[in-house]
């Protein structure tokens, strides 16, 4: 039988914390976690937009508990006063989903590459300031999304940030690489230290959301723009069926450390979740311990295991 968000099992008592939670993956990502019972927090740039989020899914399930709280991936400051902010509650789950996709060339406030910055490093630097509240939360999972494209992604070590030349596609793939490099050393960090946590990586396959848009809207392509929904009519599958390889990871029960959930159909683009392999290059034992090396250079956060 194919699994849905209706075989959770009851999360009634764990905390959740979902980055990139106001629409697409990320909103139904939290839908699915609160009808099962879980507390979850949608950690959003727009606390606006996070506000009508939250009316949408109060409007289907009134019992929810659910908040939002202020995150910019995009700044290392403001991972920073998020974390002070959460206090000492423990964390049963962290579904590092926000990203971006194919921007023009952008620097985050930190002068990082934008796509390596939001959807690396940005959440390299909130798992770690994070990690206390995770090992205080028996059992707790770190959930990276990333991405079909880490199979063209390569780690560019001589110009990480893009400051030699820069491909929207091409830094894009190397951040979804990136994604399941940190997984997979996170892991193995994880087990060698005892801890009782895990972490897994998930890939949405083809989902309509609104990243197919917002990289021709900020080049302004208005032409390509249009034709985001069109394509997504044609040949996506829904934001809830993307969301449900992370749903999953997060919350289902067998999940192991290390394992990477995608769309069981045809190429992995649609269908729901089960294991899937990733690339070769994303268990390079030597890229793992260096894009780690680097990752807390560049952000100043050491995981404390």
């Amino acid at each position: 039988m194919s699994w849905t968000a209706n075989d959770l099992p009851d999360l009634s008592g764990k905390t959740y914390l979902v980055t990139g939670a106001n629409s697409g993956l990320g909103f139904e990502t939290v839908k699915a976690l609160a009808k099962a019972g879980g507390e979850v927090t949608l950690a959003c740039r727009d606390l606006g937009k996070a506000g009508t989020a939250i009316d949408r899914i109060k409007a289907e399930a009134p019992t929810a508990r659910i908040e939002a709280r202020e995150l910019d991936l995009a700044s290392l400051d403001s991972i920073a006063k998020f974390a002070a902010a959460w206090g000492d509650r423990p964390l049963d789950g962290l579904v590092n989903n926000a990203g971006v996709m194919a921007l023009p060339l952008r620097r985050t406030a930190d002068g990082f590459e934008m796509q390596l910055g939001t959807n690396h490093l940005g959440h390299f630097a909130l798992t770690g300031r994070m990690l206390p509240r995770l090992l205080a939360a028996p059992g707790a999972r770190v959930v990276n999304v990333s991405s079909t494209m880490h199979k063209f992604g390569h780690m560019n070590w001589d110009d990480l940030q893009s400051d030699k030349s820069y491909g929207k596609w091409r830094a894009y793939g190397q951040s979804k690489l990136a994604n399941l490099l940190f997984t997979y050393e996170f892991q193995r960090r994880l087990e060698a230290a005892g801890a009782d946590a895990l972490t897994a990586a998930s890939h949405p396959g083809y989902a309509a959301t609104n990243l197919q848009a917002t990289g021709p809207r900020m080049e302004g392509s208005g032409f390509l723009e249009r034709m985001a929904p069109l394509v997504n009519r044609l040949a996506s599958q829904t934001a809830d069926m993307g969301a449900l390889p992370s749903i999953y990871a997060a919350g289902a029960l067998g999940v192991k450390g290390g394992d990477y959930f995608g769309p069981d159909g045809f190429t992995g683009m649609w269908g729901h979740p089960k294991r899937v392999p990733s690339n070769k290059r994303s268990h390079d034992r030597g890229d793992q311990l260096r894009l780690w090396d680097a990752s807390e250079e560049l952000t100043g956060v050491r995981f404390e295991l």
